[in-house]
Order: structure tokens, then sequence, then C-alpha cells
């Protein structure tokens, strides 16, 4: 199994690899671009984006300027729209359903690492330390909402039109419908309308 095959399965994978680090390099690369296209400039945002991401769907709007890990891991659905300056760290999958709307400054990691210590480093023969990674893929569902500043830790599912708070940080999946904010951001009410 490639290194590339172990991070897309969720298992310890060495970010050392060339073939990751190439993906990477790619990525940031054509992050910069986006970033650099004249704002008004959909066409050719709009090439670029479909370069750099797994997917994006129809009447999709990212503002500038946007961050990823390796960007192929992201899948955008149907009229979504991602604000200024997010951050989505897509080592392992990122799936934002359609007519989603993401506000500024929100942050999506996939990267895990161990709690101990002494699980989170391997050492080299030579006495080089290197950090043991793994992913869980974060799921955003329908019609959601997510405020500004919020941040999805790995592994979360964030049901059909949900709204979390601004300035959230999501550490467990929040059911279809919630309302939820805080931190660690907990449901605080229901909605049963557009479910």
């Amino acid at each position: 199994m490639t290194e590339f095959e172990k991070k897309q399965s969720g298992k310890i994978y060495d970010a050392r690899d060339s073939e990751l680090r190439s993906l990477q390099y790619r990525a940031k690369d054509l992050m910069q671009e986006y970033n650099r296209i004249p704002a008004a400039n959909e066409n050719e945002k709009k090439r670029v984006l479909d370069l750099l991401v797994g997917a994006a769907g129809k009447n999709v709007r990212v503002n500038q300027p946007f961050y990823v890990d390796y960007g192929s891991n992201i899948f955008i659905g149907d009229n979504s729209f991602i604000n200024l300056n997010c951050t989505l760290l897509d080592t392992g999958k990122i799936t934002i359903g359609k007519n989603t709307l993401i506000g500024p400054d929100v942050k999506i990691y996939t990267a895990v690492h161990a709690k101990e210590t002494s699980e989170r480093f391997w050492e080299e023969d030579d006495g080089a330390v290197y950090v043991k990674t793994w992913t869980q893929p974060v799921r955003i569902g329908d019609g959601v909402w997510i405020g500004g500043g919020a941040i999805l830790l790995p592994g979360v599912t964030i049901g059909d039109h949900a709204v979390i708070g601004a300035g959230s940080v999501v550490t467990e999946s929040i059911p279809a419908g919630a309302v939820a904010c805080g931190n660690p951001c907990k449901v605080k009410k229901r909605r049963e309308a557009d479910i």
C-alpha cells in the first residue's frame, strides 16, 4: 500500500513521501494562483478552482483568500459559498453539501495525531523524529450554515440544515436541523423546518 493509499484510507502514513509532497506542492501553487486572480474574473477563478479541488458543483463561490492542504480531497456541492480566509486542511476528505454557506475564517481539519506523546512520533535509525499522522473525513450536509470563525475537527459530520454559531469549535457530530454553538459546540435547539 502506498503512502497516498494509507492516507486516503485513514491509516498512519508518512507525510514525507515524495508523491504526497508533489501533490501538496501542486495544490499550493494552484492555491496561490487562485488567490492572485482579480476578484471580478469569475471565469478564471472557476478554471483554477476546478483544477484545485476534487469537485465543485454548479454556482459555487469561493472568496479569496482560500487555503488548502491537498485541494483534491475537497468536494463542494451546487450553490454553496465559502467566504474569505477559510482554511480547509484536506489531508482527508472534506465533503460540503449543496446550498451550504461557510462564513469567513472557518477552519476545517482532517489530520489526526495521537494524544499520547509517546505514540505521536516515530524515530528513524539516524535519530530523526517524525510525526505520525492519519486522517478522519469531515462531512457537511445540504443547506448548512457555518458561522464565521468556526473550527471543525477531524471526523465530524454536520447534518443537513444545521446551523453552527460563529466561533464554535465542533468536536463532535451535529445532527440534522440542529442549531449549535459554543466551545465545545453543543446543540441548543432543533428545527423541523427545511428538513
